[in-house]
């Protein structure tokens, strides 16, 4: 995940799932994409296959990025990072100043891709969206799972990871655009296979396309990573009230202001990144009201079962009450 907003205010002060990690290693992937490994002296927090991590490369600067690395690697994070065109800061950052050596301050993995156990998967990857889908590859693979993965992208010299694939053979199908055209989601998804999942990552157009292809399987059975934030119609906003339930504190939210930033005001701490609703930094617990949920992150599940955005969501009810 990556390609994410400047924040608007500073970026809270160092937790405990913060840490400091050096720049182990640093190489060029493919046209416009680096791997850097980052490195620490003692055992980083667990993580599975579909985790990112933030990088906070300045106090308003804060960036996502999937980890693609072994998880059995206590030692190390690894990532892949596009430069993006028309980058606001982060990925130039990255590319630019993140050389060998250097310190940058991670926050600890957090997880709304997670692989879930199948006895077969389907995995598409468009482009640097390969990169969470690397680690589940393995996990698949240590699982004996049946599995296949479609990879599309602009042209070869652009797609990372191609030679770390290739040992899979036939479990691999790469297709660059400017070769062979678009991927052909429809012979895969157009016929719905038992205790199979699909797994995919990458642009709108393919997540769109995927989504549409897979609307007849069975409900649960794909999952989705988005790098971009679905437009939000603010013109319903209401106003309402909160009640941050562990800090003692009720405050009103007015139409057209997040929850987030309501409680960032009134001294209420909440972890906060993106502020769009796509990276699951500020998660919190939703204890009563309507929620009208905003977010691109959340399964049907995570909200059943309480998960709530505040960057972005919002309630239909005079009051929400959230674990904050």
């Amino acid at each position: 995940m990556t390609s994410l907003a400047v924040l608007d205010a500073e970026v809270p002060p160092m937790t405990e799932h913060d840490r400091q990690l050096r720049v182990e290693r640093r190489r060029v992937l493919a046209e416009g994409v680096v791997e850097l490994v980052l490195a620490s002296d003692t055992d980083l927090p667990e993580w599975g296959p579909g985790a990112h991590v933030d990088l906070v490369l300045s106090p308003t600067l804060v960036r996502q990025y999937s980890l693609c690395g072994d998880p059995a690697d206590r030692r190390r994070f690894v990532i892949g990072v596009l430069r993006d065109p028309h980058s606001r800061g982060g990925s130039a950052q990255v590319h630019d100043e993140l050389v060998e050596g250097h310190q940058v301050t991670v926050r600890a993995p957090r997880n709304h891709f997670s692989l879930q156990p199948s006895p077969r998967y389907v995995f598409i990857a468009g482009g640097i969206g390969i990169t969470p889908i690397l680690a589940m590859i393995t996990a698949a693979e240590r699982a004996g799972a049946d599995w296949r993965l479609l990879y599309g992208g602009r042209q070869r010299a652009s797609m990372a990871y191609l030679d770390a694939l290739a040992r899979y053979g036939d479990h691999v199908h790469v297709q660059p655009e400017d070769e062979a055209g678009r991927l052909d989601i429809g012979a895969v998804l157009d016929r719905p296979a038992a205790d199979t999942l699909i797994y995919c990552c990458g642009p709108e157009p393919l997540l769109d396309a995927v989504q549409a292809r897979a609307s007849a399987w069975p409900a649960g059975s794909l999952h989705l990573e988005r790098f971009n934030v679905t437009e939000i119609d603010h013109s319903t906003d209401i106003e309402f009230e909160v009640v941050f339930e562990r800090s003692g504190v009720t405050a009103t939210v007015p139409a057209g202001v997040s929850i987030l930033d309501v409680a960032i005001a009134h001294d209420v701490f909440v972890l906060r990144s993106c502020s769009e609703g796509i990276c699951g930094t500020c998660e919190t617990v939703l204890l009563d009201g309507e929620p009208e949920h905003r977010d691109s992150v959340l399964s049907d599940e995570d909200r059943d079962c309480g998960s709530f955005m505040p960057c972005v969501s919002r309630c239909t009810s005079a009051r929400l009450v959230l674990d904050l």
